[in-house]
This record gives structure tokens, sequence and C-alpha cells, in this order.
């Protein structure tokens, strides 16, 4: 044994070829954490030291090859100045450059997902070769930051400036076809061959069939492109990846195109330390602190939910009331995830419109190579349209996602309490309407909850699991379970109208009227909100949500808070409904819509629209500037996120944000309403709120932020 430790082990096989392994004891996967780091060290020196070495393979015992940086050591580092962040990056680039200067070939057998510092890892190998299951890239961007360990150094030189820009900047992984294309590995082979290809090519490198010495030396010298074919690479990459990611919103690719620009025509040593220097740069950005937050705050989301599934129930069986889109988007997802689902409606029709949707969903991934027309077939075979109950005895849990009326959804929940099985669970998939009411027609409330998906169920994450006053811990646990199952991220959430994400769009929907009320021009808005980095801004997405939805939803909202969700007046979106403006429904809404060549509806503003508003105008418009109506619409937003705390409708700030993110697209690089208020810094959201008070309830400054303005603290603790 050359070295021996608990992350990273070297030992001598045949033929003076050594092993270096990553196996992190008591760890799901391999990561470069501190102790790694630290491993990795002391392994390289050993094998510095080491005079019977001739060539060395890497390779790992967990299904993911090393999965990249430690995500949670980064925060404290990224608190850090930038300078001390360049060293410490420079630091652990000096072991990875010892590595690759080793006096022996090294071929890196990559055997599962090898992302971020785990496709670093491979490129100080001379040779990459890639079982048929694995995967390999560099995500970094989408945490905010870039490569650190020697990525943005070494891609250039093996697969060109071009290519290494678009992997950079996407930070999509590649398949092992893929891979192989763009020249990042040297081979693919089957899984059980692995270890055996990685050593033949290490002994045709000592043998000197290949020439090893050349592979390395073009990673240490600059990229050998002359200064118009670069100058070309780089515009033509700025364009496609500018066109796809704003810098102002998400920098890190721009500062690592900046960073790669300025180290290409550099000697490695030298372009090590401009990629440092980079990566502290954007590590300081406070996109990367939302989006590395965010990526902690999935996890832990992630960890919650799976605590909550301790006593679910085995689900074998699932059923949805209600077909349509909206069911059959429900039982495509199932059934997409193995799980057989009953779908019965009360119309032939509507059971015919559900499972068109799902077939319309199948085939799409059919046409995108995703999924077989077999596998299509057996997918839909999951699915039985039904007009009667008959088969429901055996059913686990039946999801009702009949029309949003509490008269309807009661007469259907009592019908079939009665004809399940009596530990079987009852879900409503209901956006606004009290779980605790809807269960008081049921003999068994304990085995009811709620279950909200969001439209379109196939794309949206987010799934809110309502506990009622009655729900059991074992109805919510099954709940959980089934979400899991069917791929989705479920948030529990206390029962109140409107939920969680409800409760908390309406007031932004309500300070979205209240502008337009005072003279405020619904596109302009739109455009100021699109550019805080909405996907779109309020007048598009109530057009999108449909105007009869947004009535309905307010009207309850209105009945549960009428402190700060009823207003004295008629407003733009009642008006237009009143006059019959769906939104995309029915063509006509805040913007008037045309279907465009891909069959896509296209939105235009419509002069008719500033008539019909002119009756909701208390006088001549006016020129609201871009920062009163992002603070106008953020407060009345980020206020009820932090009264849905106060309240216990949710438990914590990473749920809450990680719903508002999944359920109604608040911009990710921002990282949600708690870590935007953390970034304004709360004396300064305070004194926004005692700005705006003036406006109503719902721009009035909840207690806890006055409490914790007081005290000092923040909704995120700083490392």
């Amino acid at each position: 044994m050359i070295y021996q430790g608990n992350r990273i082990t070297v030992s001598l096989l045949d033929d003076g070829i050594a092993n270096l392994q990553f196996n992190a004891e008591g760890e799901s996967v391999n990561k470069f954490d501190a102790e790694t780091n630290k491993q990795f060290d002391e392994a390289v020196t050993a094998l510095e030291k080491a005079d019977n070495v001739k060539g060395l393979i890497v390779t790992s015992t967990k299904g993911v090859f090393i999965a990249g940086a430690d995500i949670t050591e980064f925060v404290a580092h990224f608190n850090k100045e930038e300078e001390e962040i360049t060293n410490w990056i420079v630091e652990i680039n000096g072991v990875f450059n010892r590595f690759e200067d080793l006096p022996f070939p090294k071929v890196a057998a990559i055997n599962g997902a090898a992302l971020g510092g785990g496709c670093e890892m491979t490129l100080v190998c001379e040779y990459r070769v890639m079982g048929e299951k694995a995967q390999i890239g560099l995500p970094e961007t989408q945490l905010g930051i870039f490569p650190g360990f020697g990525g943005s150094v070494r891609t250039p030189r093996v697969i060109g400036i071009d290519n290494a820009l678009e992997l950079i900047a996407t930070g999509k992984a590649q398949k092992p076809a893929e891979a192989l294309k763009l020249g990042l590995v040297d081979a693919v082979v089957a899984q059980d061959d692995l270890e055996a290809a990685a050593i033949d090519l290490v002994k045709k490198a000592i043998a000197g069939d290949l020439d090893w010495q050349a592979k390395r030396e073009e990673k240490l010298q600059p990229v050998k492109l002359n200064q118009l074919e670069q100058a070309m690479a780089f515009n033509s990459a700025k364009g496609a990846i500018f066109a796809k990611a704003n810098p102002k919103q998400y920098p890190a690719p721009a500062i690592a195109i900046e960073a790669i620009e300025k180290h290409v025509n550099l000697g490695r040593n030298e372009a090590i330390k401009v990629e440092a220097a980079h990566f502290a740069k954007a590590a300081k950005t406070s996109q990367a602190e939302s989006l590395v937050g965010l990526f902690l705050n999935d996890q832990a989301v992630k960890k919650l939910a799976k605590k909550h599934t301790k006593n679910a129930h085995e689900i074998n069986e699932a059923a949805v009331l209600g077909a349509g889109i909206m069911g059959g988007g429900i039982a495509y997802q199932a059934a997409s995830k193995g799980l057989p689902i009953i779908m019965k409606d009360i119309k032939s029709e509507q059971l015919d419109l559900g499972m068109g949707e799902a077939s319309k969903l199948l085939g799409k991934m059919v046409e995108r190579k995703r999924m077989t027309p077999a596998q299509m077939g057996e997918t839909l075979s999951r699915i039985r349209p039904t007009l009667n109950y008959g088969d429901f005895g055996e059913t686990d849990i039946v999801i009702e996602a009949v029309v949003e009326n509490p008269k309807v959804k009661h007469a259907v929940l009592k019908e079939v309490e009665g004809l399940v099985k009596e530990n079987a669970i009852l879900a409503s998939n209901t956006s606004t309407i009290s779980i605790t009411h809807l269960a008081t027609v049921l003999e068994r409330p304990e085995n009811f909850v709620g279950m909200h998906f969001f439209n379109p169920v196939h794309r949206m994450p987010l799934v809110e699991v309502i506990r009622g006053e009655k729900s059991s811990e074992e109805a919510i646990a099954t709940t959980v379970a089934l979400a899991q199952r069917m791929g989705k991220v479920p948030v529990v959430v206390n029962d109140c109208p409107g939920f969680l994400v409800n409760r908390v769009l309406f007031p932004y929907f309500g300070a979205f009227d209240l502008l337009l009320k005072e003279g405020a021009d619904f596109v302009h808005v739109d455009k100021v909100m699109e550019k805080f980095g909405w996907p779109m801004g309020p007048a598009y997405l109530i057009d999108v949500v449909g105007l009869d939805t947004g009535v309905h939803g307010a009207d309850v909202m209105a009945e549960g808070f009428p402190d700060r969700m009823k207003p004295d007046y008629k407003g733009a979106i009642k008006h237009l409904f009143e006059n019959n403006r769906l939104g995309q429904k029915n063509g006509v809404g805040f913007y008037k819509y045309e279907m465009d060549k891909r069959g896509k509806p296209k939105k235009t503003a419509d002069e008719a629209t500033y008539e019909l508003l002119k009756a909701t105008t208390d006088g001549d418009t006016q020129k609201f500037d871009d920062q009163t109506i992002v603070d106008r619409m953020m407060l009345a937003f980020c206020n009820e996120t932090v009264r849905c705390l106060e309240d216990n409708i949710v438990a914590t700030p990473a749920e809450a944000d990680m719903a508002m993110i999944m359920g109604v697209g608040f911009p990710a690089f921002r990282g949600g309403p708690c870590r935007y208020i953390d970034q304004l810094g709360l004396d300064n959201y305070l004194a926004l709120c005692e700005k705006y008070a003036h406006l109503g309830k719902a721009y009035e400054a909840p207690q806890k932020i006055r409490d914790m303005a007081a005290a000092g603290e923040t909704f995120y603790p700083k490392a």
C-alpha cells in the first residue's frame, strides 16, 4: 500500500501500475471536501516519493465517480475576502498540478458521474475512459461560480475554446457519446470492462505505443490558435451564451469567458492564477450566494420530505377523480414514473381529453428520443380510464381533481370515501379551498389531506401537501411519499386560504392592481418585473393563469384576509374579467393572443385594454420609476411570505424560498423571498416597509421582520 486514508487509498497493482482510489468511508458519494483535499495532497506526496510506479489509474468505489467539491463548505469560504478565496483556490490547484506532473502516465476510469471537481480530477490525467452509464461535466455556473480546480484552463486546451465555453457556460452534463465526440474522454466501454480498459490504456502508454507526454504537454502550454481564430471563437460564443443567460442576472458565464480570454495564451501555472482570481470574483457575487443557498435549500427540503415519509403506507395503485388537462397531467406523471393509476370521470369525452393529454406528453418524449414507442405504449397501459368506481376497492390513494367548487368537491369526496378501503388516503388537488372545511363531510377526516399540483403538472416540480386540522401523520407521510414517487418535490404546509404559494401570490397581484389604479402602464410593469428576473410580468402571468381563476382566488383570499387582501375598489383584473377577457383561454386578457408559426400563443399589447382600464384608474397615466415598481411589487410578496412563517403555515425559510421558486418562478438567482430580504438587509427592508406603509396593510412590516431587525438576525445565518 502506497497510501492509506479514509477518503483515498493508493495501492500497487501488477506491472508497476498504481490505483488511486476514491472511497469516502461512511459517505454515499465521493467529493472534494477539506479532508479529501488533505488526503489528496498526502497521496500525491506518497506517489512523488514512490520509485516503483510506472503508471496509474484513478478509480472510485462509489456509484458516483466524484460529485465535485463539497458545496456545504463553500458558504464559509465565500464569506472571506477575494484575496483569501484566491489563495485557497491556488493552494488546492497546487496539489492538482503536482498530480498532473507525476513522471508517469495516468488514466481516469470514470464509472459514474464526474461533475465539477470530479471532472477536473479526470482532466489532470492524460487519458480518460468512461463507462457507458457515466456522465461528465462542469455544472459550476449553475451555482453562480465556474470551475476553480483548473477546469477552465484545461478544457480549452483539450477540447478547444468554443467547446469549452459551451461546456462551462451551460453547465450541462455530457453523456458518454457526447463526451467522446467532444474529445473530453478518449474511450467509452461497458461498465464491467472499465478498469481493465483503463489498465490496458496505461500499459500502452508505458510501452510507448501512446505519446502520453504530448497529451500532457498540450495542457501545460497556451492554446494553439492564432489571435484571429481566438477572437472568432470568443465572439461567437459570447453571442450564443449571453442570449441564453443575462450577464446581469447570471454573471458567472461572463466571468468565466473573461477568465478564459485572459489565460488561454498563458502557460498552465500562470493561467491557474487567473482562473483562481476570477473564481473569487464570481464567488463574491450575490448570485453565487443565492444559487449556492438554493442548492443547500433544495437538499434541506428533500431531507425534510424524507423525514415526513417515515409512517407512509405502501402505494401500489393510485386513482385520480376528474380527467381533462389536470387529471390527464396527474395520470401521465404517475404512469411515467411506473405507478399504475385509475383515471375516473363522469363523461367519456373528458376521459378522452385526459388520455389525449397523457398521449400528447408521451408523444413528445418519443419525438425527442427520450422514450421508444414501445415504452410509450407500456406507460399508457398503466392508466386505466373508467366511468365508474368498480376498481376503487384496492386503491391506496385517491387524488380528487374536480372543479374548484367546495360543493362539488364535498359531493365527490363523500361518495368516494364510501367505496375505498378504510386506510385509503384521499387527497384534494385544490389551490385555495380549506382542507379542514372539505374534511367536514368525511367519516375519516384523518385520512384526508390536500395535494396541490401546479399547472402544467409535468413541468412544475412543486407539490404542496396540505395538513388539515384532523389530517393524520400517516396521511401526510403517504401523500409526501406519493409526490416523491411521482418525481415531485413536496413541501408540507398547514391549512389556510391559499395555503402557501397562492396566499403569497395574491398580494403580488393586489400590488399590481394598485399600481394600475394609480396610472401605471401594465406593459411597463411587466418589463420591469421581467428585468428583475421573473419569467413573466404580472399582467402576462394572470393571462396565463386565467383571469377567471384569478378573480375566484382573489375572492377566497379577500374573505380569508380582509385586512390586506380585500380592496375597497374594483381592480383592473376583475374589470377585465367582467368584460369577458379571460387571458389565453379566450385569446384576450391584458394582452391579445394569436398563434405563431409553432402553434404557441404570441402576445401583443391591446389598445382595447387601455380603453377598458380607464374605468379603473384614478386619473391620467403616470410614469413610475423601475425601482418603485420593484419595491411595491416585492414588498407585498415578501411580507406575505414572512407572515406565512409567522403563522406556521410553512416551517422554514428554506421551504418557503424553494416553494416560491418552484411554484411561481421567483428568480432563482435571487434565492427566494427570504434570501432576497437578507440581501437587501433587514434594516433597509424595514425602511422600505415604512416608506410604503400608507398604501395599506400588505405593505406594513410583519412583526417578525421588526423583531429580527431589532435583534440583528437574518433568515439565513452568516457562516
